[in-house]
């Protein structure tokens, strides 16, 4: 019998991976990253549905169980007043998790346009906006923070209010100088040789460019803007009470630590633990999302 050649079908070849899944594939491979982003989604579930997962009210007092350690009752203990702590933390992650998305939106929604437009232009506004923001950067962030709140007054919204300009200059920094990196690629030559208008060039070929480290920055300008209001808390300026904030819990337990250290531990941890998970998470996308990573 004459054997009958068998075709082999030609093998497919491999789809290849897009940019944005490429760096998907980053960001899941970096175990510290990951984990920055589980305790992240941990506080803003707690922050969202504070009013469920809580035991108690945060603001309901109790003569009777004035500074109690912790116990099956009480969890995390009470405070001066009889407060449960285990609520109050609850509640105050929405508080920091409020004060820093909002202020960060506050700042990008204001850096990344001045910055784009200093620059893209070059000459006098260039150099115009540039020396306002070193004069703003010549003061320290929570410097320039506490003198904003101190000026428009203790609450919760001007203290966003306050960290979001404090941030401005560090997104009009940043936009700036990944603008005059990506406005001298080829492609960009292009669209402005075949007669683009320049608004269509900024927002169409130049801004989709720069989003990587614009996104990196802002995740650690969380970070930074979390321990903002708890600094402002604690100094009287942020959330006040009796409504719960981190910041303003480390203030009062400073008076009872030797006695009552429940009352600094559980607020500070959390603090250190979110603003630490979202460091993590912004260094795992700074990874994730350059290009010439390999």
């Amino acid at each position: 019998m004459r054997a009958v050649p068998v075709q082999l079908k030609p093998q497919s070849e491999p789809r290849e991976l897009t940019p944005g899944r490429r760096a998907l594939l980053r960001l899941l491979r970096r175990r510290g990253a990951m984990l920055g982003l589980v305790i992240v989604i941990f506080f803003v579930v707690i922050a969202i549905f504070a009013s469920s997962i809580a035991p108690q009210d945060p603001l309901s007092t109790s003569w009777s169980a004035v500074r109690k350690a912790p116990s099956a009752q009480y969890l995390f203990g009470t405070d001066e007043i009889g407060r449960d702590v285990l609520s109050r933390v609850i509640w105050g992650a929405r508080a920091s998790l409020l004060a820093g998305l909002v202020s960060v939106c506050i700042a990008m929604a204001f850096g990344v346009p001045i910055g784009l437009l200093a620059g893209y232009m070059d000459g006098w506004v260039d150099g115009l906006i540039s020396r306002f923001t070193d004069s703003m950067l010549a003061v320290p962030f929570l410097i320039l923070a506490i003198a904003l709140a101190a000026f428009l007054g203790p609450s919760l919204t001007n203290a966003m209010i306050a960290i979001g300009v404090s941030a401005t200059p560090i997104f009009i920094r940043l936009t700036r100088a990944q603008v005059l990196s990506v406005k001298v690629e080829d492609y960009v030559e292009a669209a402005r040789a075949v007669g683009n208008p320049h608004w269509r060039i900024a927002l169409r070929h130049i801004l989709p460019n720069i989003l990587p480290p614009l996104i990196v920055q802002a995740t650690l300008a969380i970070a930074a803007a979390i321990i903002a209001e708890a600094s402002l808390s604690f100094l009287g300026l942020g959330q006040q009470p009796p409504a719960p904030s981190w910041g303003s819990m480390l203030n009062t337990a400073k008076n009872y630590v030797d006695n009552s250290p429940w009352m600094a531990i559980w607020p500070g941890l959390s603090i250190f633990l979110l603003v630490l998970s979202f460091n993590l998470l912004g260094d795992g996308l700074r990874d994730a999302l350059d290009p010439r990573h390999k």
